[in-house]
């Protein structure tokens, strides 16, 4: 008999596999289709301070091996997710949720993250640097180790829950990123967000997705995502969401010998709707074929 049980900072999930934001809404719409309480927990679309519309569409391009999306982080805004989202998924998710925050000022982080905090369904935050910084010429915060350091201090001098910081891959040294986090004092780390890519029409001879470049998602990024993972826990130590390409339970097991505690599934909700259930079902055969029989215990194991 194996156990599939893990603990993300105190939260204690039945197994590893958690849907990641924006490849399963606000979860309540994959109910319709199974019972998704199988699942460890649910990643929430990523929600910012107030509401977007997102990008001009078109917003996906397919690509080998994955696609490219620019959405544009379109949700209805923080209160709205509160007053709305979180009551229907409540009535069909028993589970405590990932709450996913976007933000374009370390303000609107500050005050999404402290809405969201007070949310008995939200277990844990995770904060996405990958967002451009307006007041700092548009880099993204996840690419600067002070930037995303002060988003670290000021979101958790506002939270009680523990807080993720999930980051951008499209830099020289995860590492470096990481490491500005822990001491800025956040519990655990995402990673990896998309590669940013880009695809041009033949047709049309101009780019397929109207903002030009979107992010890269799929299996073709998943070493990629293996080696940062195992960058981040060799250089913090702190527990860690791995995510990128995930495809299977097989995959699942990989992420987290280089250091994962738990894993998001992306695009793949995307090409099969039931991609998680799948893996969560398929986790505990791929454990007892390759010799494991406690996933807490192989965490880190490649090391």
């Amino acid at each position: 008999m194996v156990n599939t049980k893990v603990t993300l900072s105190g939260l204690e999930l039945d197994n590893p596999v958690i849907p990641a934001s924006g490849t399963f809404g606000f979860g309540y719409e994959f109910a319709e289709l199974y019972d998704i309480n199988c699942l460890g927990s649910i990643a929430l679309k990523g929600t910012t301070r107030e509401p977007r519309f997102g990008n001009p569409t078109p917003r996906i391009a397919e690509c080998t091996e994955g696609l490219i999306n620019s959405v544009g982080l379109q949700n209805p805004g923080v209160d709205k997710v509160i007053s709305e989202e979180l009551p229907k998924l409540a009535k069909v998710f028993h589970k405590p949720a990932v709450a996913n925050i976007s933000g374009f000022s370390v303000e609107d982080y500050v005050v999404t993250c402290e809405k969201l905090d007070k949310e008995d369904q939200i277990g844990l935050l995770e904060v996405n640097i990958s967002c451009p910084n307006v007041h700092n010429g548009g880099m993204s915060f996840g690419t600067d180790p002070d930037s995303a350091a002060e988003v670290t201090r000021a979101v958790k001098a506002v939270t009680t829950k523990p807080v993720y910081m999930k980051l951008s891959p499209n830099v020289t040294d995860i590492a470096e990123i990481a490491c500005a986090c822990k001491e800025a004092g956040a519990d655990g780390i995402s990673l990896i967000n998309t590669l940013m890519g880009m695809r041009i029409s033949l047709t049309t001879k101009r780019p397929v997705i109207a903002n030009k470049m979107g992010g890269f998602s799929g299996p073709a990024i998943f070493p990629v995502a293996v080696r940062m993972v195992w960058q981040v826990y060799e250089a913090t130590g702190l527990p860690i969401i791995g995510m990128g390409g995930v495809q299977s339970a097989e995959d699942v097991l990989e992420l987290m010998l280089a250091g994962a505690t738990a894993v998001e599934v992306g695009a793949a909700n995307l090409v099969d709707p039931l991609a998680s259930k799948r893996i969560v079902e398929d986790l505990p055969a791929a454990m007892e074929r390759y010799g494991f029989t406690s996933l807490t215990d192989m965490i880190g194991g490649a090391h």
